[in-house]
């Protein structure tokens, strides 16, 4: 039977609790959403913590957080024409049938990862009147510095306590 608690665990979320508070508190000083950031580093758990996976993640939060923003250009023009929920749902439609028919052709912008940023976006945008701008600087930057800061805690970790078994160093 596993251990419920290893060394490993106990350490790295020790650290990443304390990155995760700091950074909160920054980001809330700064007047700045953090959910495009931690989204970031949600998926780059979600991928294992393959760096690989690092510019999928980045650039399609990037197309994501755009079309959540584009939705509405596409309603405005449109909508008088088709009918607001009948433009909706076709920019969703090309969209996803976007991610579909060019995931494996331009798999940095067009991937789940984009999907997934642009439905918060959209969520997100009916509670705040921020720019996308701002949003995409968040989730570039600071979802960065949150990647590699559990790159770091990883490594911090690896040091401390040695490496991991059965794991990849990154």
């Amino acid at each position: 039977m596993s251990r419920v608690f290893t060394a490993r665990g106990v350490l790295f979320g020790f650290l990443l609790v304390a990155f995760i508070i700091v950074f909160e508190i920054i980001l809330a000083r700064l007047g700045l959403p953090a959910w495009p950031a931690f989204m970031a580093m949600i998926f780059f758990f979600v991928a294992h913590e393959d760096v690989s996976a690092v510019p999928p993640i980045l650039i399609g939060g990037l197309a994501g957080i755009a079309c959540a923003f584009l939705v509405e250009e596409f309603i405005a023009a449109l909508g008088p024409v088709l009918g607001d929920e009948a433009a909706k749902l076709t920019f969703i439609g090309l969209f996803v049938y976007s991610i579909v028919l060019l995931k494996d052709t331009i798999p940095s912008v067009f991937n789940s990862y984009a999907f997934m940023f642009f439905l918060v976006g959209a969520l997100a945008r009916k509670a705040s009147p921020q720019s996308p701008f701002v949003w995409m600087g968040v989730e570039l930057f600071f979802g960065g510095i949150f990647i590699a800061g559990v790159v770091g805690i990883s490594r911090i970790v690896d040091k401390v306590l040695g490496p991991a078994q059965g794991t990849v160093s990154h």
